[in-house]
């Protein structure tokens, strides 16, 4: 855990909302020179805060209109091992993200389709052929508003 200052906080903010600027305009719009903001983000990096940058897609812009997230509860735990299903689950190109969840279900999968007849096309011949598969719940996505959580 790093102990954060103001200006500390005040750059992650700035860099999660626009995570391309450099230290030059990052330390002139927080009142650091060039130096001194290059310092504090290779800080933040060397601590593990800052990993990497990340590129967002406009999936929509891309042809995939709908976004569906699926609750799976695998049928017999045990009789196929965990990272089995990941492997497999990781493997759909469709699939973006495989989280191993606790609660109602064991995992929960972010998945994009061009709309819902391909969704379903997903779902038949993809999703319900993994390894283990037991109950599944879809969540179409109806609007999304991505946020940076807290800062220290």
């Amino acid at each position: 855990m790093i102990d954060l200052d103001d200006t500390d906080r005040a750059i992650l903010r700035a860099l999660s909302h626009d995570a391309t600027q450099g230290a030059g305009a990052l330390g002139r719009s927080l009142g650091l020179s060039q130096p001194a903001a290059w310092r504090r983000i290779r800080r933040l990096q060397d601590a593990g805060v800052l990993r990497g940058r990340r590129l967002v897609l406009d999936t929509a812009a891309l042809g995939f209109g709908v976004t569906v997230f699926l609750g799976i509860k695998l049928a017999a735990k045990g009789l196929v091992s965990l990272e089995d299903f990941e492997r497999a689950a990781t493997s759909i190109p469709e699939v973006q993200t495989v989280q191993h969840v606790l609660g109602l279900f064991d995992y929960r999968l972010r998945i994009i389709a061009r709309d819902i007849a391909d969704f379903e096309r997903v779902l038949r011949r993809r999703i319900m052929t993994l390894p283990g598969i037991g109950q599944v719940e879809a969540n179409v996505l109806l609007s999304e508003e991505r946020r940076p959580g807290p800062i220290g």
